[in-house]
């Protein structure tokens, strides 16, 4: 049985948590998009982790954890965070990198680098990790799956001919140093060498695992509204971040994904620039982003401080729908204890009307949130365990939220260690 966790928002919602938690549970973990630009921050008890490309279940001895095919692979990320792990203590993970999955470049870094500095104030705040220069070359089928290492004289002919396309870039458009063919030949050849031992069909073997009844876990990266095709287009990233696309980046057919446990924050945050419709700014913003998180609402890939807001009905309702969420599982419920009351985005105004719905960007570039105020609950719920117990207020909190967003929220996240879980049925 596969299920997927993704996010309903802008990223960041705490799946690295959750997928590290349902990992107990599972005998693989697949990576299925995205690559080294967002990260999961887990702790457990080898400690605190921010993982970039290692799948959320690494730190359990019963996993495999796998690259999938639509993931964007930084080979020298992905083992420097290996190699990290294992320092710390933590047993060396079982590994598969799928032979389909391409390899980001070390030219699709300075691409993103040299592009966002040639945008200046109009730079879509990427995090400089070769992503967009990746998927776009991938697209447009110049890009290098993993197996293309294997052969290497047809790979040395296609690095030739791909840096006499780039190098006119380089001259004419960024006025940079050019590519030099031989060099990006050695850097391949040591690529090949970390990943040989790892390499794999992915696909047969999740087909297999899938007719032995073993349970598969999808690990999704950032969330609905930074997906390409239904996120704040352009201020997204470069590929799907939406369950059903679990079934292409991991080879397995769709009708086997059962279970869609959506992330959601109890309030809203985000890295990166695009339309924020709730978010908060000065002393209340600063005030949430201190006490978010675990030590802070700070981006785990970049440092940078994130974007605060209340929490947005109308986005989670439609990230929830596009990602036909079975379970929504609600995070850092904790952070708000401090307040005496909580605003609730429940509508947006947009040219004089009210609308509960999602708009495409250019409305949204509009909206002013409609808000309800909520009564606090003014206690610490860290330790908590069941439902029950939680206070009055913050039980009506977790039911106005549900109702608005029309989906079931079945776990609550009352603190950042693995078993900070309420299950709620």
């Amino acid at each position: 049985m596969i299920k997927a966790v993704v996010g309903a928002n802008w990223g960041d919602e705490g799946k690295g948590k959750i997928t590290d938690m349902l990992a107990q549970e599972a005998d693989i973990i697949v990576r299925f998009q995205g690559g080294a630009n967002a990260g999961h921050t887990i702790v457990n008890d080898y400690g605190k982790f921010a993982l970039h490309t290692l799948p959320s279940g690494v730190f359990y001895n019963h996993t495999t954890s796998i690259i999938g095919n639509g993931v964007a692979l930084n080979i020298p990320v992905f083992f420097k965070e290996y190699q990290e792990i294992v320092d710390r203590g933590v047993p060396a993970p079982k590994i598969m990198i799928s032979d389909r999955a391409q390899i980001v470049m070390p030219y699709h870094i300075l691409f993103d680098q040299y592009e966002e500095e040639r945008l200046g104030g109009k730079s879509f705040g990427s995090t400089k990790s070769g992503i967009a220069p990746f998927y776009s070359d991938k697209y447009a089928k110049i890009g290098f799956q993993v197996n293309e290492l294997f052969h290497e004289d047809s790979l040395r002919e296609k690095v030739q001919r791909v840096c006499e396309t780039k190098n006119v870039l380089l001259e004419h458009l960024y006025h940079k140093p050019l590519l030099n063919p031989d060099e990006i030949m050695e850097e391949l050849k040591k690529y090949r060498e970390m990943v040989a031992p790892y390499v794999g069909d992915v696909s047969l073997y999740l087909w297999d695992a899938i007719k032995e009844g073993k349970e598969i876990l999808l690990e999704g990266q950032l969330g609905s509204l930074k997906d390409p095709d239904h996120g704040i287009y352009p201020m997204v990233t470069s590929s799907s971040t939406l369950a059903a696309y679990g079934a292409i980046g991991a080879g397995v057919p769709p009708y086997e994904i059962k279970e869609i446990i959506t992330v959601c924050k109890a309030y809203s945050s985000a890295v990166g620039a695009g339309a924020f419709v709730s978010e908060i700014f000065g002393e209340e913003a600063d005030e949430l982003r201190r006490r978010g998180g675990d030590g802070g609402e700070y981006g785990a890939t970049t440092g940078r401080p994130r974007r605060m807001g209340w929490f947005d009905c109308v986005a989670s309702k439609y990230g929830c729908r596009m990602q036909g969420t079975t379970d929504v599982a609600f995070t850092v419920l904790d952070v708000l204890g401090y307040l005496d009351e909580i605003p609730v985005c429940t509508g947006y105004e947009i040219d004089g009307k009210v609308t509960t719905d999602f708009p495409t960007t250019g409305l949204l570039e509009k909206a002013k949130p409609v808000l309800e105020v909520l009564p606090g609950w003014k206690s610490d719920i860290r330790g908590i365990k069941k439902y029950e117990d939680l206070p009055e207020n913050c039980r009506k909190y977790v039911e106005f939220v549900e109702e608005h967003i029309g989906f079931p929220i079945t776990m609550i996240s009352n603190g950042p260690g693995r078993n900070d879980i309420i299950y709620r049925k």
